[in-house]
């Protein structure tokens, strides 16, 4: 028995040895598939065939073309005649953007584009000045790309790379602002809507009775048009003072809302928790946080019941998982901020049908004039998944050769009693 055991010792040490040795011998060279080369990796003969024989897929090139209203989508090219579409949109610095992503095409050119978490470690790493609103709304865009031309590819919607659909449809929301607004696009089929704080002029860091009777009587009129069974938020656009805030939220609960949105700047956490303690109301947040570091004291503090990374600012599909994940831990939906364009739309549709913990998607076009074939509102307020590869979309440059270029700026808005600058 003692020689029987001591061999299986031996036995056991030698195997253990030998897997040990082999990993060494991994680390100690790159192999000439490595993400860090560029080269990227060889790909089955039938990939190859569907790919016109080439094993190898390289980025070629990055091209942004502004699109009104005030969008920015990006095409990656590869040198297989497949590209990837993205919008990497920062609203009124479209030129900042584009002179960003021009920054960061040379590191693109030549990497095999299917490596896309190492191209978003790198990008991201690689700045010595990490996160905000304009590298990571490139990054994003990027990112978005990428996925795209992978699932392309792979001829898979980009859901199946990520597991595979919880979902076949996505409940999508519309937005109203009169009782003639909610009733048209509940008539529409929308069973959600989102508004604003309604006002006379702008909102004073506090304020009289007349202005909150002003914005209470205007959701109450929503409420009364849209009917019991409409889903309401109300975003507050932190452009509301803490203290007005409180007095807004404890009147509009007898409507129910369904969120209260960015109740005061987001930047301000702890207040925006003394918020969230106060009122049954689940309050929503995240448009202007970025990464999952930016998420992370949201979701400690209990800030929100509600995030809403924009999956064009954030860091795109790869971050957007990883911001869903860290969501779920702490038992908080998912409601993508999306008020941009159909590629933008496609992106969040991919996301909700590979999360488990979504609540509702935001968005402002189905595609009609960029797409050619635009998503559909169904009859239940939902938008089916796309199938096709990639993102699902296709874009219709004939329809769209009208709306390549704009100017747009972001609203500037001052006090009209002082001139002081507040907020839009």
């Amino acid at each position: 028995m003692k020689s029987n055991t001591k061999k299986f010792e031996i036995s056991r040490r030698t195997a253990i040895q030998s897997v040990l040795g082999v990993a060494g011998m991994g680390i100690m060279a790159l192999p000439d598939s490595s993400y860090a080369t560029g080269v990227g990796h060889k790909l089955a003969a039938s990939t190859k065939e569907q790919i016109k024989g080439n094993g190898e897929v390289k980025i070629t090139k990055l091209e942004t073309f502004l699109v009104k209203p005030r969008w920015i989508f990006l095409k990656i090219h590869t040198n297989v005649g497949i590209f990837g579409l993205g919008e990497p949109l920062l609203e009124g610095r479209a030129l900042t953007i584009q002179t960003a992503i021009k920054e960061i095409e040379p590191y693109l050119i030549g990497k095999d584009p299917r490596n896309v978490v190492h191209h978003w470690q790198a990008i991201y790493r690689h700045a010595f000045y990490r996160g905000g609103p304009i590298l990571t709304s490139a990054l994003s865009g990027i990112d978005q790309a990428l996925w795209d031309i992978k699932g392309k590819l792979l001829n898979v919607p980009v859901y199946e790379l990520l597991g595979g659909p919880t979902r076949d449809r996505v409940r999508v929301y519309g937005r109203a602002s009169t009782p003639e607004q909610m009733k048209q696009q509940k008539a529409a089929g929308f069973t959600v809507i989102k508004t604003g704080v309604a006002k006379i002029t702008h909102a004073n860091i506090v304020e009289n009775p007349r202005f909150i009777k002003y914005a209470i009587d205007n959701f109450a009129s929503l409420r009364d048009a849209g009917g019991d069974d409409m889903d309401i938020g109300i975003d507050f656009h932190g452009a509301i003072s803490p203290q007005t805030a409180k007095i807004l939220i404890k009147e509009l609960e007898v409507y129910q809302p369904m969120f209260i949105e960015e109740p005061c700047q987001c930047q301000n956490v702890d207040v925006m928790v003394d918020i969230a303690k106060g009122t049954h109301i689940p309050i929503a947040t995240g448009e202007r946080i970025f990464t999952k570091w930016g998420f992370r004291e949201i979701l400690e503090k209990g800030a929100a019941s509600i995030i809403q990374p924009d999956l064009c600012h954030a860091g795109g599909i790869t971050e957007g998982r990883n911001i869903a994940g860290m969501a779920e831990a702490y038992y908080v939906p998912i409601a993508p901020h999306n008020p941009m364009g159909p590629i933008s739309l496609a992106v969040g549709l991919q996301l909700a049908a590979s999360i488990p913990n979504f609540l509702v998607q935001e968005q402002v076009t189905l595609g009609e004039g960029y797409l050619k074939n635009p998503f559909k509102l169904q009859k239940d307020g939902t938008v089916l998944i796309p199938k096709g590869p990639g993102l699902g979309v296709e874009l219709d440059e004939a329809l769209m050769a009208d709306k390549i270029g704009h100017d747009w700026k972001n609203p500037e808005t001052y006090n009209s009693l002082d001139g002081s600058v507040v907020d839009w």
